[in-house]
Formats: structure tokens, C-alpha cells, sequence
């Protein structure tokens, strides 16, 4: 499978980095293919390192003003004119979304996603790992839309909460008939 991760770019500390490399080495020895933002900086370069030393493939779409963080040795890279062109293609290139932790760039990949999903525009399935409960907050304000009359479709057909790695991936792999 095609794994699209969305993430930040930042060094974080140890309770974001030790699931982040714990969920890459489990989507690397699954011979599964990372997709992603292509940075070989903080958080991403986590990732990458992490898939790659667990076997699995490299798939990186960068954008021009970063391309210079790009990471050297990944499988395949394309650097993309534009942020709209680059979540295009990370879309394009991906059987699946993962959403971990990150800033506003990594929300707006994570709402881009969901609201193409919302709309039927892609029925890939997407999971948002809440390591450390980051995400508790969006969690919330997620069920509030659903509860509120803001979704049209119920919130189990968007995402996948996850607070473990295993949990990820076993979900993907279960999605997508994957064994």
C-alpha cells in the first residue's frame, strides 16, 4: 500500500518522535510505501529514516521553496510548483492518509482530505493518530460538527481515531484488504 503521512517538519520531543518512528518501522517491514511531504527534517526525516530502515519504499513530494530540505536517496521525488499542487499529488500518489501530529500545514492537508471525503471526491480510508492526545481538542470539536448537523455523513465514514500506531496500520491494512 501506498501510505500518504501527513506530519510536521519540527524536531519534537520523544513522545512524538518514539510512535511516529515506531508506526514508520511497522509500515516498513509491511512493504508498504511511504508518501510524504519529502522533508529530511525533524519529524518527516524521523519517518522516512524509520520506513527506510525497515524496508520499505520512499515516495516524497517536496514544493519549491522547500526543496532544499528534499531528502537525498528516497525512492521517487517530485518537487511541486505549489502547496495545492503538492497535496495534490501526495493524494494522487497514496491508497491511504495518515494524519499525525503537526502544525497548521499538516491541518490543512488533514481538512483538504476530509472534506473531498465529505463530498465523495475520494473514498481513500484516512486515520488521525492522536499520539499523546494531541489532537483530543480536534477530536472534540470533529463530534461537535457530527452532532451539530455540520456533517453530512457521519463522522466514522471520514476518519479513524487512532491512539496507537498498531492500531494505524491495522486499520489500513483491514481497509484496504490487506493482510
Amino acid at each position: 500500500m501506498n501510505i500518504c503521512v501527513f506530519l510536521s517538519a519540527a524536531d519534537l520531543d520523544d513522545r512524538y518522535t518514539r510512535p511516529a518512528r515506531e508506526f514508520a518501522k511497522l509500515l516498513g517491514k509491511g512493504g508498504h510505501t511511504l508518501v510524504w511531504g519529502g522533508s529530511d527534517v525533524g519529524l518527516m526525516k524521523v519517518v522516512a529514516d524509520g520506513v527506510q530502515e525497515a524496508g520499505g519504499r520512499l515516495v516524497g513530494v517536496s514544493v519549491g521553496f522547500l526543496a532544499a530540505k528534499a531528502r537525498k536517496g528516497a525512492d521517487e521525488m517530485v518537487v511541486a510548483r505549489d502547496l495545492a499542487e503538492r497535496k495534490k499529488l501526495l493524494l494522487e500518489k497514496s491508497d491511504a492518509v495518515v494524519i499525525m501530529v503537526g502544525g497548521t500545514g499538516t491541518l490543512d492537508e488533514a481538512t483538504e482530505i476530509l472534506e473531498l471525503k465529505k463530498h465523495g471526491h475520494t473514498d481513500k480510508p484516512v486515520v488521525l493518530l492522536n499520539t499523546a492526545g494531541f489532537y483530543d481538542g480536534l477530536k472534540e470539536q470533529f463530534r461537535r460538527m457530527e452532532d451539530e448537523g455540520f456533517l453530512p455523513r457521519p463522522l466514522t465514514d471520514l476518519v479513524f481515531f487512532a491512539e496507537e500506531p498498531v492500531g494505524a496500520l491495522a486499520y489500513l491494512e483491514e481497509s484496504q484488504g490487506v493482510a
